[in-house]
């Protein structure tokens, strides 16, 4: 996986959107966000990820492929409603199996944009609370194994001033060391 700060210049969502030159974003900038991430090879990955699955709990899981083939008619209407900025109130844990894409984070306090370029082996773990968004790249296609700590779901709460006092939101900031 490779952080860096997203450029914010109009276009392409599923483009870089690095700066030039880039500007990475630390490994100790992804913890203090408590954003985790390993990276385990695809080839015989199945020993590692159950066992990082029994430490953190995650009970269940499944598998996305985020493409026209896998989607269909409603592919282009997902990745906008995937590229929304929103948090959850769950862990979101996915595990790249094919393709690449981006995870971009809002770094908090200063609000900022960090992309997350994700690839085959890449186990990222985005915490609840976090205002977040994912698009492929330009390649239009990643499988992914979603892992969950319950029954699978997906809720986005999209960026509003209730979220902004949604209690997995303020804990989130709490455990960052951010006044909400």
């Amino acid at each position: 996986m490779r952080a860096y700060y997203y450029d914010n210049v109009p276009g392409d969502q599923r483009r870089s959107h690095d700066h030039l030159p880039s500007q990475p974003v630390s490994d100790e900038t992804l913890t203090k966000l408590n954003i985790k991430y390993w990276t385990i090879p695809v080839e015989g990955h199945e020993e590692k990820i159950n066992a990082i699955a029994a430490e953190r709990g995650y009970k269940n899981r499944d598998n996305i492929h985020v493409s026209k083939e896998g989607m269909g008619d409603a592919y282009e209407d997902k990745l906008k409603i995937f590229f929304s900025e929103h948090m959850h109130e769950d862990e979101e844990i996915r595990y790249i199996l094919e393709g690449q894409g981006f995870f971009d984070v809002r770094e908090s306090p200063s609000d900022l944009w960090i992309r997350l370029a994700v690839e085959p082996g890449d186990l990222l773990v985005v915490p609840a609370g976090i205002y977040h968004r994912f698009t492929v790249d330009e390649s239009n296609m990643i499988k992914a194994m979603r892992l969950f700590q319950d029954e699978p779901k997906w809720v986005p709460y999209n960026r509003s001033e209730e979220t902004e006092h949604n209690p997995h939101r303020v804990g989130y900031l709490h455990d960052i060391g951010v006044a909400a």
